[in-house]
């Protein structure tokens, strides 16, 4: 064996004696945890990547990742899975998998908040020369719900119904994230989407922005009362203020859902703590990642999740003085 290769060997093998030497949390560490967010176009991916980027960066021994998928629902079912360790997450999807009906029917998820992240902003998009005015306009056209396993898609097929249309007779229904949305309009392949995030959303903001493309939001506030009356007290109605995004001059009346960060019931507490204070400690560098960073505050986290807070949540906001369930 060349003296090269012996000295490749014998570092190898000192650094498995080393880590098997540390204490027990200190290899429990040694991890690398997956946060599953959504699509590229919308505001979970890019700061769950800036929240990975926070937890690699000051938890020692931590890597972190952020990972596209098709949104809460998928998210839920990774973490219920082993296969994600957080997961960004709509309260009312979220709702749902704690108690294990509708998508979750096969099985209840043991999910516990983390943190409460910003109110999500449902989005009713379409262009001018649609025809499509209100949401009744919707019938006949060929709209996106979300994509599959997304929580927009729940929340969409929500609205519709709330508004005495069935998503699945009423419409032409096609099953896009905002990005694909984005593109399948601006192509004419269908006339209308939905989209529940932050703001500005990047992919709708792409479109505001495209040359001969003027978008127009669809009010749909009223859907909460029926939406609500139904599902529970899940959802808000809020505007999307004008000028949000390229052209947009007026307000947009819509509804509000919050979202949520989850993680399995099995998360340690220390490690629950951790990236909790981690968070909220970095939260200037998470705000330069988007702003709606901004709205990841201490007083919203009681008023925002329908599931139980991890222990560890739990213990990090008890110091900073707030109660939460």
């Amino acid at each position: 064996m060349s003296c090269i290769r012996t000295r490749h060997v014998l570092a190898a093998v000192l650094a498995a004696a080393a880590l098997a030497a540390l204490p027990a949390g200190a290899q429990q560490q040694q991890n690398r945890i997956s946060i599953t967010t959504g699509g590229t176009g919308g505001v979970y991916y890019p700061l769950g990547g800036g929240m990975a980027n926070v937890l690699s960066k000051y938890v020692p021994g931590l890597q972190a990742t952020a990972e596209v998928t098709g949104g809460s629902v998928d998210n839920l079912k990774l973490i219920n899975a082993g296969k994600s360790e957080v997961g960004f997450s709509m309260v009312d999807a979220s709702w749902e998998a704690y108690q294990g009906v509708d998508k979750f029917k096969d099985g209840k998820v043991a999910a516990r908040t983390l943190l409460v992240l910003y109110p999500n902003k449902m989005h009713v998009v379409t262009v001018d020369g649609t025809g499509i005015a209100k949401l009744s306009d919707l019938k006949g056209k060929r709209v996106s719900t979300g994509s599959p396993g997304s929580g927009t898609e729940i929340m969409a097929l929500r609205v519709l119904e709330a508004a005495g249309i069935d998503g699945k007779k009423d419409i032409k229904q096609e099953r896009l994230g905002a990005a694909e949305s984005v593109n399948a309009i601006k192509d004419r392949k269908i006339d209308a989407f939905f989209w529940v995030g932050g703001i500005p959303t990047a992919a709708v903001t792409d479109l505001a922005a495209s040359p001969g493309m003027k978008l127009k939001l669809i009010d749909h506030d009223e859907a909460a009362d029926g939406m609500n009356k139904k599902y529970g007290p899940l959802y808000v109605r809020s505007t999307i203020p004008a000028g949000s995004y390229p052209g947009q001059d007026k307000a947009n009346t819509n509804v509000d859902v919050w979202n949520i960060l989850v993680v399995s019931d099995k998360m340690s507490d220390d490690m629950a703590y951790t990236i909790v204070k981690t968070l909220f400690d970095k939260k200037p560098e998470l705000v330069a990642v988007h702003q709606e960073a901004k709205n990841i505050e201490l007083k919203n986290q009681p008023i925002g999740s329908p599931i139980p807070f991890h222990p560890g949540a739990r213990k990090y906001f008890a110091e900073q003085g707030i109660k939460v369930n």
